[in-house]
């Protein structure tokens, strides 16, 4: 066993001594809480309604301001979209019945009849114009979600169930976006009456449970739409969204019966979920991906060979079965096996610290080189997986220093505004399951989560898929784009997700999500 892989291991065996610790492990007191749990189902009387822990609160639910899987989590039950994406992944019509390009830049589509908005308000062509123009407007521009959709040019409304979306340029990916956050659809009379604080608080779309309550930071009450457009949906006649920060909060609330659904649960805690008799453990693989991503503009790392030698210096693979207990898949590019434009012919950079030392001398890296880095603070698997890499980079001679900060300000402050150090956690979820859209939105010159990578073949690559709907020569042009930024290396690729749900057994049909929209519609209790 060499030594890098006796550091990682005593690294893992430490925090999970902390987080046994944390719970007690090991007293009188866990025992008897263990000999409790796996008694009777402490859930079992609560009736026709679940409770769902998650880690995190996206602090809007207006479509056009987020672009957080915490958000699609829940908002996945309130807001629909013309298009739906179903929890294998496949399109189906949402509040469009069927489209169809009537020519090269024209796409129609007819909409469905009878349903209504939980406020009362009626969907129709107008309800999606608005929804478009807004998203496409002033306010639309502001947030996140817009450069997704800048190749509709305009919606218009041809009868009261059909419109008529003109693009100005070829988007081979637009169906698929459509099927995403910013494109659900909104109730104009609602929006334009309530402020854009109200909105953001009281959420009003067409979906299977109305948003009942919201206390920020703390939980989201949905109850069943009795007039869902579905018949015989939903099944559940209330959902309660804890949000609990804490992995290990988020155990004990399930051990106890508080939560019937706990999201993220952390590798260390899988025993413990395993061991109880009344949860089940469930695994789905995701086109979630994370890395450590470089801030180029920060010397050393706006140098190309200094951000390869890192890649060399960290071993992914023992980080996967190590520390994620082997869930996790090895990526060689920022993004899943699922996405159309991975590289098969890219394998992830070798773990090679010899090499990695000798580029760093090459490369004028004095030893002993501070790198501060950035993560969430609320993510325990990532902060194993920081200080494992701090080991790797010791061992090359650089010193990182972590910082935990809150995930929102990371993502909606440090990040966009280069103020995240040398690296930071990025997690992607690779929604389209198209590499156009990480691609675009992390290296072109000027995106929100972009601070300061450029180069030129990359924005000529990235302009040239986007000309054509040819899949065949889009493959062409991701094969050549991958190859590139595999050298670049604007980031250490490490895995893509594989995302780990405890359920209560009281439930039925639930099935984990891809992509963390929970679709809860057709889940039971029995």
């Amino acid at each position: 066993m060499t030594k890098n892989k006796n550091l990682v291991v005593s690294l893992l065996l430490v925090v999970m001594l902390v987080l046994a610790a944390c719970s007690g492990g090991g007293n009188d007191k866990t025992e008897g809480t263990k000999k409790e749990a796996n008694g009777k189902n402490p859930a079992a009387d609560r009736g026709n309604e679940i409770v769902v822990g998650i880690n995190s609160d996206p602090q809007s639910w207006d479509p056009i301001d987020t672009f957080l899987l915490d958000w699609s989590t829940v908002a996945i039950s309130v807001f629909e979209g013309l298009v739906e994406r179903d929890l294998d992944l496949e399109l189906q019509p949402g509040l469009a019945e069927s489209w169809e390009y009537l020519d090269d830049s024209t796409l129609e589509f007819k909409l469905r009849q009878g349903v209504v908005f939980h406020n009362g308000e009626p969907f129709n062509a107008e309800a999606v114009k608005f929804t478009f123009d807004r998203l496409l407007g002033e306010e639309g521009q502001k947030g996140p979600q817009y450069s997704n959709y800048t190749s509709i040019d305009s919606v218009e409304v041809k009868d009261e169930y059909t419109i008529t979306m003109k693009l100005n340029s070829p988007d081979p990916v637009l169906l698929t976006k459509l099927a995403g956050y910013g494109a659900v659809i909104v109730p104009p009379g609602y929006v334009t009456e309530v402020s854009d604080e109200e909105f953001n608080d009281k959420p009003v779309g067409t979906g299977p449970f109305k948003m009942t309550g919201y206390k920020r930071d703390q939980e989201v009450v949905l109850e069943k739409n009795e007039d869902y457009w579905k018949e015989g949906l939903p099944k559940l006649d209330k959902v309660t969204f804890k949000i609990i920060p804490e992995a290990s909060t988020r155990l004990a609330e399930l051990q106890t019966g508080k939560i019937d659904i706990m999201k993220r649960v952390e590798v260390a805690q899988t025993k413990t979920v395993k061991d109880t008799n009344f949860l089940k453990l469930e695994e789905v693989g995701t086109p979630t991906v994370f890395s450590l991503r470089f801030d180029t503009a920060n010397a050393p790392l706006d140098k190309k060979e200094v951000r390869q030698a890192i890649n060399y210096a960290i071993n992914k693979d023992e980080i996967i079965e190590e520390i994620l207990g082997g869930y996790g898949i090895p990526i060689s590019t920022y993004q899943s096996e699922l996405s159309f434009g991975n590289n098969p012919d890219l394998k992830p950079y070798a773990y090679d610290p010899e090499k990695a030392k000798e580029m760093l001398k090459a490369a004028g890296v004095a030893e002993g080189t501070e790198l501060d880095v950035f993560i969430p603070g609320n993510d325990g698997n990532f902060k194993e997986i920081t200080q494992a890499v701090a080991f790797y980079l010791e061992e090359v001679g650089l010193k990182m220093n972590i910082n935990s900060v809150d995930n929102t300000t990371l993502i909606s402050d440090l990040i966009p505004n280069g103020k995240a150090g040398h690296m930071y956690r990025q997690g992607w979820g690779g929604w389209t399951l198209d590499f156009d859209n990480t691609a675009y939105l992390m290296y072109h010159e000027g995106e929100q989560w972009n601070p300061s990578f450029k180069d030129e073949k990359v924005e000529e690559l990235l302009a040239a898929q986007r000309t054509t709907v040819d899949q065949d020569e889009r493959h062409k042009i991701f094969m050549e784009l991958t190859t590139l930024l595999y050298d670049l290396a604007p980031e250490v690729n490490l895995y893509q997700a594989v995302d780990l749900y405890a359920v209560n057994e009281r439930l039925e049909n639930f099935q984990p999500p891809h992509e963390d929209r929970m679709r809860l519609e057709e889940v039971t209790v029995k």
